[in-house]
């Protein structure tokens, strides 16, 4: 069971010492490392008189002066020990043949690092005063003693981390130190009620129940494991939670009011304060490093967060010094992953390969060495249907019209408004059956999914489907999806969650032959959800009032993706999507943490496509 946690910090920090499949490269990368680097470790004083623990891996060759390439995490800088080496220190094996100063730092209150430990700590020390600590003055402290201290430094510090450690460093560059010249905050942490924990409400359940049950299970002594999670009992996530029964239980029969985190969240359903001093976008407007980041349009924990990071360190676009790139990729797959495939969509070719070679090693390169302008576009993004990055003066791109297709009877969708009254498509939502997220068994929390042939799910009869005819030209989608639905239920309480699919034709354009592989393929290309009650405020939900017409909007997060011509555009509607997404009972309750069983009932949902009442989709199409 420890050996499943550890791969699983791994899979979030995408840093730490992974297991490869080709172990031989890995075993010639860490002897590289040994014979090319020399170790030490350090506890570096914070301006409280806390000591944070950090190791240095420092280049033999000392025939010119080398930049610092540095990283915090709360996952450990482990192994510990001067005689125990990583084995591997930067993005790629690229960077440890380049030639940095590679930093590790246990975060405070993580570790070996002193201090108390803050799950997404506000970031507000510099409007509490000259003596106040954070995260952004703990890496300003310890960049100015890493200059001062660390031999044949050139004095250019350089950050990088996926995930937790891309939250931390986007946070470093909050009254930067002047050292600190480049960033590449990856898949980084945004807002923790948008990223990880929450999609507009609806609750990511394993995420929190699997792996960030393991933060509030630290042995309190000095120590150098990631400490175990709750063992399921069973690989089958779908039975185990439906099993489990209402999150009211959750303590009751797993965690026994042990596990503060957990409480934390189920606390605070809405985005109150608790979560609002956690959002660490209003604290990044006026950033000066130069500023990489870096997403994957496959990420199922993170989306939200480069996108939303990239825009507001950009203001929209305005600072030419932030660049953003979004790949193929689940969460992390650029660090250690060919990039070929992602689940069962194929992309072509090497683009993690390409993505370190192209841009990220001439970033840093550029930045941190004095070396040639990288010509990095200020948005590299690549393409999921026609396999192609592409380069952008901006994000979402300025040549981009908005189109819009309206929900139709008959399954259909169209550019022609409504013309008919009293029509809707119905379903029965029954909580005690959820829609599965994936076809797959597994845990609930399975990244493939994220381009996971759809038709599991469209066959089923909780699920309406509306699709354009075979189109005659390419479409290709740039920027976000806004949707407007015209929506009612028989219950008080509903979740939406609409899947933008690309269906492929059935047979082989080139010889038109019925293709065995993927002939009528339906693949997911983007969803998303909403918790019904927060469809005019995150901060104050409220009940639908049964049978009653009611508008729900929001939005799909950004998508790069063509649809060829002979494919279809289809969306999908459902109200469940277990266990990726807690149930929801559907009968309305404060708090859904705290429902009953009772509470769990069915409901007729109605999506309405008539005059007075159309529900539409907006595109942005790219000229």
């Amino acid at each position: 069971m420890l050996r499943k946690l550890l791969i699983v910090a791994v899979l979030f920090i995408g840093s730490t010492t992974a297991v490869f499949a080709d172990n031989n490269k890995t075993d010639k990368r860490a002897d590289y490392i040994r014979q090319h680097y020399a170790k030490y470790e350090y506890q570096i004083p914070m301006r409280d008189d806390k000591t944070l623990f950090t190791t240095v891996y420092t280049p033999y060759d000392n025939s010119k002066a080398h930049p610092i390439l540095m990283q915090r995490t709360p996952y450990s800088v482990g192994p510990y020990g001067v005689n125990n080496y990583r084995s591997r220190l930067g993005p790629s094996e690229a960077f440890e043949k380049e030639g940095f100063i590679f930093v590790f730092q246990d975060v405070r209150g993580r570790f070996r690092s002193q201090g108390e430990y803050v799950n997404m700590r506000p970031q507000d020390a510099y409007l509490r005063g000259k003596n106040a600590v954070d995260d952004a003055t703990d890496t300003y402290d310890s960049i100015e003693w890493l200059v001062k201290n660390i031999e044949r430094n050139n004095g250019k510090v350089g950050m990088w981390g996926t995930s937790y450690p891309g939250y931390y460093t986007s946070v470093a560059s909050i009254n930067a130190h002047p050292a600190l010249k480049a960033i590449s905050p990856q898949a980084p942490i945004a807002d923790w009620f948008f990223d990880d924990f929450h999609r507009n409400g609806a609750f990511a359940l394993p995420m929190a129940f699997v792996f960030f049950d393991t933060f509030d299970n630290f042995p309190k002594e000095k120590h150098s494991y990631w400490p175990e999670g709750q063992d399921m009992a069973t690989h089958d996530g779908y039975q185990f939670f439906l099993d489990l029964g209402p999150l009211s239980n959750v303590n009751k029969s797993y965690f026994h009011n042990k596990r503060p985190f957990w409480d934390e969240l189920t606390e605070h359903p809405n985005y109150d304060q608790y979560w609002q001093s956690r959002n660490l976008l209003p604290h990044l407007n006026n950033t000066k490093p130069a500023t990489l980041i870096v997403g994957g349009w496959y990420d199922t924990e993170d989306l939200y967060g480069p996108l939303k990071t990239y825009q507001t360190m950009s203001h929209g676009n305005q600072k030419d010094h932030i660049q953003l790139v979004m790949g193929p990729w689940f969460h992390g797959q650029w660090n250690r992953d060919d990039g070929n495939k992602m689940g069962e969509a194929d992309n072509g070719f090497n683009t993690s390969d390409w993505f370190q070679k192209n841009v990220l090693l001439p970033f840093f390169n550029q930045h941190l060495k004095s070396g040639d302008d990288a010509y990095i576009a200020q948005a590299t993004v690549f393409d999921t249907g026609a396999n192609r990055w592409q380069r952008f003066e901006q994000w979402p791109p300025n040549a981009v019209t908005k189109q819009t297709l309206y929900l139709q009877a008959n399954e259909s969708l169209s550019a022609d408004k409504p013309k008919v009254k009293n029509s809707f498509s119905e379903y029965l939502s029954d909580p005690n059956k959820p829609v599965p997220h994936s076809k797959k068994i597994g845990r609930g929390w399975d990244r493939e999914y994220m381009a996971e042939d759809q038709r599991f799910a469209a066959r089923r009869p909780d699920v309406l489907i509306f699709e354009t005819e075979p189109l005659t030209e390419d479409m290709t989608l740039s920027g976000n999806i806004e949707l407007k639905l015209q929506f009612s239920t028989s219950q008080s309480a509903a979740d939406l969650i609409v899947k933008l699919v690309d269906v492929f034709p059935a047979k082989d354009e080139n010889n038109n032959k019925l293709d065995k592989t993927l002939g009528n393929r339906h693949e997911l290309v983007r969803w998303g959800s909403i918790r019904g009650r927060f469809r005019d405020s995150m901060t104050e939900p409220k009940p639908f009032v049964p049978n009653q017409v009611t508008p729900v909007n929001f939005e799909l997060y950004d998508v790069m993706h063509t649809f060829k011509r002979g494919h279809k555009l289809q969306i999908l509607v459902q109200s469940s999507m277990f266990p990726f997404l807690d149930r929801n009972p559907q009968h309305y309750v404060d708090n859904i943490f705290k429902a009953m069983e009772a509470d769990f009932v069915k409901a007729d949902h109605r999506i309405y496509h008539q005059v007075g009442n159309a529900s539409q989709i907006e595109l942005s199409v790219l000229k």
